[in-house]
């Protein structure tokens, strides 16, 4: 439903961009002449493209309100899975620190043989 409302939006959006570009900033509208009789002559142009973009612009805000209204009635909480938390991908096994072996030659300072643990990076 909330798919097809956007379709409709998108349409309605850009039926009203369409609508408005072919306005004349003097209030022309169409800049067509011609003669003074008929359905498209200049006065009936402007009044047609002024009804236009009302009607559009009205379709286009009441669709926006009920969109937003339906997309907040539909919101479901997120939900977080926590049933791997505590599992290792292969390539964090394969970055795990090999306990360090004792060296043959005899350590003047102890701390230096530690290893500082390894911390494995922000992904």
């Amino acid at each position: 439903m909330f798919a097809f409302l956007l379709i409709v939006q998108t349409l309605i959006a850009s039926s009203l961009v369409a609508v408005i570009l072919m306005q004349r900033s003097e209030g022309g509208g169409l800049g067509v002449g011609g003669s003074s009789s008929g359905f498209m002559t200049a006065r009936g142009a402007a009044d047609f493209l002024t009804r236009s973009t009302a009607v559009l612009g009205g379709l286009f805000i009441v669709l926006s309100i009920t969109m937003a209204a339906i997309a907040g009635a539909t919101r479901q909480p997120v939900k977080i899975d926590t049933s791997l938390a505590g599992k290792l991908t292969p390539s964090q096994q394969q970055t795990q620190p090999v306990p360090a072996q004792p060296s043959q030659a005899p350590a003047t300072n102890p701390q230096q043989n530690q290893q500082a643990p390894a911390v494995p990076l922000a992904q």
